[in-house]
Parts: C-alpha cells; sequence; structure tokens
C-alpha cells in the first residue's frame, strides 16, 4: 500500500515517466543515478512498476499498461484485454447496463466492462487490490464508471445491478487449485450469487469438468491466439445447458449440437487439429462434421480426412508420410529430405517433442521443414509427418 500511494505522487508519477522502459541490465546503474536524488524506497517501488508494465503489456497492450498499475499477482491473474473485451461485448449484447464485479482483482474485467458503456461495481477484499483498481479506473479515465469496493463480496448487495461477473481465486498457497468447490468464494457460492440477478457470468478454470456445469447454464471455453484462456459459465442467456467454443480474434463462436462422437477411419490425405477450446468444449465431433473427417483413434482428438475445408476452429495439415514410432526410421527420412526445421507435436504419446528434436534432426540443418505427429493410429504408436496445408 505504501509503495502505490508514492507512485502515485506527483514525485512518484514523474519517475515512473523516467524509469519508463528500463532494461532489466541497466537497473542497477539507473536505481543508483536517481537514489542521489530520491528517497530508495521510491526508487525501487518505480522500478519494480516499470518491470510489472512491461509484463503487462502482453495482457493489456503497450499504451494501457503503461499507465496502470500493478501487483505481480495482478499481472499473473488477469484477464487478457482481448478476452474481457469479448465478454464485455456480450454483455451489453444482452442489454445490461449494469454490473457487480465480485473478486475485481486490479480491474481489468471492470475496465472492458466501462469501455463497453457498463457501470460497474468493482469488489475486493485485498485491500492493495482495490486500491490499485481504482488507480486504473483513474488512470484510464473510467472513474466516472467504476466504482471500486473494499469488501468481502460474500457480503455485498448486488441487487442494484443487472448483472454479477465473478472471478473466485483459483489458486492457493501451492498453487492453482481444481476443485471448483476450493475456488475463494467457492463454485456454488458465485453460481447462487449469479442465479439473484437475470445475467450472470462466472469465470472458471478451463479444466472444470462438464459434470460441474449446472444445467442452468451456459459453458462457453475461450481460446485467443490459439492458447485457451478460460472457461465462463453464463446465466440467463436462451441457451441454458449449452456449450460453445470462441476463438479469438474473430470471434468465431462454434455452438455445440450434442453430435455422438466422430467415428474412426483411416488416415486420410489431410490432418485437423482443433483448437483447444473446441477440445475442452467436448466438440470435436463438430469440426469432424465440417471438414467430413473421423478420429485417428478413439481417444485422440486429430481428425483426419480425404478433402481440404476451411475452418476456424482447427489447423489443418497435409500428410506425406506414415511410420510406425521409429526413432531410427525418423532420423534417416529426416537426413534424406534435408529437413532442418523440425516441429514436433503429440497428443497420445509419452515422448517428450524437444528429446525427439534433438535425437533425430541432422547435425548440418537442411532447407526443409517437417511437421511430425506423434500420436496413436488405431491404438497403434504412429508418426505421420506432414506440412500445413494451403488452399
Amino acid at each position: 500500500m505504501n509503495d502505490l500511494e508514492r507512485l502515485l505522487s506527483p514525485e512518484g508519477r514523474a519517475l515512473l515517466d523516467e524509469v519508463r522502459g528500463t532494461d532489466p541490465a541497466d537497473e542497477l546503474a539507473v536505481a543508483t543515478r536517481l537514489r542521489r536524488s530520491h528517497p530508495a524506497e521510491l526508487v525501487s517501488a518505480a522500478l519494480g512498476q516499470a518491470r510489472l508494465r512491461q509484463r503487462a503489456v502482453a495482457k493489456f497492450g503497450a499504451q494501457d499498461a503503461g499507465r496502470m498499475f500493478f501487483t505481480p499477482n495482478g499481472v499473473e491473474q488477469a484477464t487478457r484485454a482481448s478476452v474481457a473485451a469479448y465478454r464485455a461485448r456480450r454483455f451489453a449484447a444482452l442489454g445490461v447496463t449494469s454490473v457487480a464485479d465480485l473478486c475485481c482483482g486490479i480491474g481489468g474485467d471492470a475496465i472492458a466492462l466501462a469501455r463497453a458503456g457498463i457501470r460497474v461495481l468493482a469488489v475486493d477484499r485485498d485491500p492493495l487490490t482495490a486500491a490499485t483498481a481504482r488507480a486504473n479506473a483513474e488512470a484510464l479515465g473510467l472513474a466516472g464508471l467504476i466504482e471500486v469496493r473494499e469488501a468481502d463480496v460474500t457480503e455485498v448487495d448486488t441487487a442494484a445491478y443487472d448483472a454479477v461477473f465473478a472471478d473466485p481465486a483459483r489458486r492457493g498457497g501451492r498453487g492453482r487449485i481444481f476443485d471448483p468447490e476450493a475456488y475463494s468464494p467457492p463454485l456454488s457460492w458465485a453460481v447462487e450469487a449469479a442465479r439473484k440477478r437475470p445475467y450472470a457470468a462466472l469465470k472458471v478454470a478451463p479444466g472444470i469438468p462438464h459434470e460441474a456445469v449446472p444445467d442452468d447454464a451456459e459453458a462457453e471455453w475461450i481460446s485467443d491466439g490459439g492458447d485457451v484462456k478460460e472457461a465462463v459459465l453464463w446465466f440467463g442467456t436462451d441457451r441454458p445447458g449449452t456449450v460453445r467454443a470462441t476463438l479469438l480474434p474473430g470471434p468465431h463462436t462454434l455452438p455445440g449440437r450434442g453430435l455422438p462422437d466422430p467415428p474412426v477411419r483411416p488416415v486420410g490425405r489431410y490432418l485437423y487439429e482443433p483448437d483447444g477450446a473446441v477440445i475442452r468444449a467436448h466438440l470435436v465431433a463438430e469440426v469432424a462434421e465440417q471438414v467430413g473427417g473421423g478420429l485417428l483413434d478413439a481417444t485422440i482428438a486429430y481428425v483426419t480426412a480425404d478433402e481440404l475445408h476451411a475452418t476456424p476452429y482447427a489447423h489443418a495439415y497435409e500428410i506425406t508420410d506414415r511410420l510406425p514410432f521409429n526413432v531410427k526410421k525418423l532420423k534417416a527420412l529426416l537426413r534424406e529430405r534435408e529437413v532442418g526445421v523440425l516441429t514436433v507435436k503429440k497428443r497420445g504419446s509419452a515422448v517428450e517433442p524437444e528429446e525427439l528434436r534433438r535425437k533425430v534432426l541432422p547435425k548440418q540443418h537442411g532447407p526443409h521443414a517437417v511437421t511430425v505427429f506423434l500420436t496413436r493410429v488405431a491404438g497403434a504408436p504412429t508418426m505421420l509427418l506432414g506440412h500445413p496445408a494451403s488452399g
């Protein structure tokens, strides 16, 4: 709290401007110089905040990250801005004009909601976190739409708001928490809070078991740039009990239709690697139907087909070779083909990609590139070689 208060002072803000973009290798020299004219504690706080702002660029972009304030946990746990903006647009499309943001953290979601024109009550029980959220609302010119309150979310009356957004803490002293009832507060509490308002969204871990999703919720798995970021349980939408996968940027949304598992079929000319959000949402069958394909193996989420079909929900590869798993044969083939760049992907294999790459890549790197899939085909360990499909 003291560090944040110092940084919010005129001297602190000026110092933050001065250390902006400091290279970590230069920190000692910069700190030594600045301590001649500023308190040592303030210099340390400014340099620490500069490091956090640099880390935050990946989530918030350079413009916002350069103005915002962060804590180490806040940077790590904050929602990526693109995901928060997508969720805010969904709220706005539902006609929501006010949201109680429970467990608001440093305010990433509150910022996105406010930028969508939604009035926000942002609540967090940690004093430093709440103060940081308040500082961020002010720094980005959104204080008129965001009220930050330091309080226990379980004691907050949300009756005056159209919707609830809750992001329970999913980390403890030993790392990630996988049991939804071990969240803080527990998922069961968040679900009851959601049911009290016309609309709600609960952010949960993407690994949440499907059986833990309430029957009256719509479950949405979201990926951004190919990386699965979160799952969201929506209440009050017109599709309770359904699932969807949403891929950003786009957005591209694939709704579930309850299709049966795709059939297992022989390896075709093309292999489709579904996006992680599609896999988490159990929607591989929907992708297989889109591309007219089936599975390589009943237990593995690789789809194979004879024709190339454009889909945002999977990456397509043209398969050139199929081999039983054999390191020596793979090494010989790569040498013969003059392969210098090898991408290794795996599903259903215990082999580590880096270990295989070290064993098989020729010492004299060639000009060609290959992707090898370590997987199973009808239960048999198999290597499929190919390259990204075009057309």
